[in-house]
């Protein structure tokens, strides 16, 4: 999934004076409702940094609106926060077949949707439908591929969806045939775009594969999660109530969430220093030692499972030429990055795939080498960076986007003598020209989904939604496709390695850090468990007001 990364609009002239405005604006109204409600009415307050895009969880691509559906919606398995395996949601268990290719879930009699009606079977075969339908142009359609024929239903050489590997085989059945054995499958059922969608509500508002319409809004949504969407006033706050009809509802301690789209790192560190959200979204570096140095355990510095790097519109002249791509990758020197810029337990990446998921590390990728890459760029035709015309790198307005931009741009400088002109969007227009290669260089980020591999290297795949490079390798594709197919587990991990060696040596993107996630937390928020894939389960957190410690 993508991420908008620490907030933060730190720019120059009026633009800046405006945004420090708006950010103080924010704070002032929210403040006076958020600070009473941190203590008195079990209400979570998160800083969820961008204002979602979407509420669809089948049209979602980022962690603000991940972050969110999770709490609206429910699928047929969830993840055990503390040890990231599957774990019953909807279906309370699951039978799967000696060959690994057939799945019967059993799902729960007392599973509801948030207006009352009883959720079943039905929805899943109808929602799996909906996402794999070509009008709704889900970006994450390809996490379905492995069920049988449903990459020929998504690209329309098969019409009826009666052949795809859904069936039905009563209210609270559901067989699902794969392609193939799929080691991570069930992990794969916890990912937004396998939720169930309310049949009548979505067809209320338009037809089942059209993918803007009102269903999405505050008193037309139903959800099935822990949480029901009652208040959405954009870019100011979404407000989730407890679902009472929620088949765990007993579980469930918070009466709420308020998730604030908090547009600036700098006014979400100053609303948790003056009680007014309990968690950030992120921490900016610059304050980092601050937090460090108080030594009261709401600085909280964790692995993430991501990788930075930066997007290459590979149609772009003279970005469609290879040589070009690796002589700018390699003149990124990632270890100053991320010791000298970020300061947050960052680590050099040299491949998409962070090393050790799932027993996975890539062969060497692209290494830091300045000669090289001058003398790369020279073969390309730029010598000393002479001819080399104007290209633009884009990132969307945040801190730490800029920070890096801005140390890529001076290595560029010095190191191969290039200009590179920085530009900058709100989320929404960030990502509409990715998804439109209206770039040339554009920042990325890449977090897991789930524990292999695959959840970074498929979203490099021509048809994948979430690619907006323009780059395409059918070499690439063919190797992924047969990982996909055997069943000897070594064996699969070296195709993939192979598949990550094409990748970095056409450089696509240029791999810059493996994350970590810093942010702060109050001590009040219990249940919340770290893990790699910064996975919440929000039923099973609560607010236990810590003792005074000074009497």
């Amino acid at each position: 999934m993508e991420t908008p990364v620490s907030p933060l609009s730190s720019l120059s002239g009026a633009w800046r004076t405006r945004s420090i405005l708006l950010a103080f604006l924010l704070a002032a109204v929210l403040a006076p409702a958020a600070c009473e409600r941190l203590d008195t009415e079990n209400i979570l307050i998160l800083g969820n940094g961008a204002e979602p895009k979407d509420l669809d969880p089948h049209r979602i691509t980022g962690v603000p609106e991940f972050s969110i559906a999770r709490a609206l919606f429910e699928g047929l398995v969830e993840l055990d926060p503390s040890t990231l395996e599957p774990a019953p949601g909807v279906a309370e268990s699951w039978d799967t077949s000696p060959d690994g290719k057939v799945y019967t879930f059993h799902l729960r009699k007392n599973a509801k949707w948030s207006n009352g009606d009883p959720l079943t079977a039905r929805d899943f075969a109808y929602s799996w439908q909906r996402v794999l339908m070509p009008g709704l142009a889900s970006r994450y359609a390809y996490l379905l591929y492995g069920i049988r024929n449903a990459k020929a239903f998504n690209e329309g050489a098969l019409p009826d969806f009666s052949q795809v590997g859904v069936k039905v085989l009563n209210p609270q059945a559901l067989e699902v045939t794969l392609e193939n054995p799929t080691p991570y499958f069930l992990l794969l059922l916890n990912t937004p775009c396998f939720m169930p969608v309310h049949r009548a509500t979505i067809e209320r508002f338009g037809r089942m594969d059209d993918p803007d319409t009102r269903w999405i809004w505050a008193g037309n949504l139903v959800g099935n999660g822990p949480f029901a969407l009652e208040r959405w006033e954009p870019d100011r706050l979404l407000r989730a109530a407890r679902n009472p009809h929620y088949w765990d509802a007993a579980s469930v301690r918070l009466n709420g969430i308020h998730f604030l789209p908090v547009d600036s790192a700098q006014t979400e560190e100053r609303m948790f220093r003056t009680g007014q959200v309990h968690k950030t979204s992120s921490l900016l570096p610059s304050k980092i030692a601050t937090w460090r140095a108080r030594k009261d355990g709401t600085l909280r510095i964790e692995p993430y499972l991501g990788t930075y790097y930066l997007k290459v519109n590979v149609t772009r002249p003279p970005l469609n030429d290879t040589r070009v791509r690796l002589a700018l990758a390699m003149a990124i020197d990632r270890e100053s990055i991320c010791r000298d810029v970020l300061k947050g337990g960052q680590q050099p990446a040299m491949n998409l795939t962070p090393p050790g998921l799932g027993g996975y590390t890539a062969r060497a990728g692209i290494p830091y080498d300045v000669e090289k890459a001058r003398k790369i760029l020279a073969e390309a035709g730029y010598p000393d960076g002479r001819g080399f015309p104007a290209i633009e790198y884009m990132y969307n307005t945040q801190e730490q986007h800029r920070v890096v931009a801005e140390a890529v741009q001076d290595m560029w400088k010095n190191a191969l003598n290039i200009r590179v002109t920085l530009v900058n969007h709100d989320w929404k227009v960030y990502q509409e020209r990715l998804q439109g290669l209206d770039y040339c260089i554009a920042r990325g980020v890449w977090i897991g989904d789930y524990l292999d591999p695959t959840t970074f290297l498929d979203c490099m795949r021509s048809n994948s939604g979430n690619n907006n490079t323009g780059f395409a390798s059918a070499e690439y594709e063919a190797l992924l496709d047969e990982a996909a197919r055997t069943g000897d587990a070594a064996k699969r991990l070296e195709l993939l390695r192979r598949a990550e060696a094409i990748l970095m040596k056409e450089a696509p993107v240029m791999p810059i850090y493996n994350y970590s996630s810093v942010y702060l937390m109050r001590p009040e928020v219990k249940g919340w468990e770290p893990n790699i894939l910064q996975y919440v389960s929000y039923k099973r957190l609560y607010l236990e007001k810590e003792p005074d410690k000074r009497r």
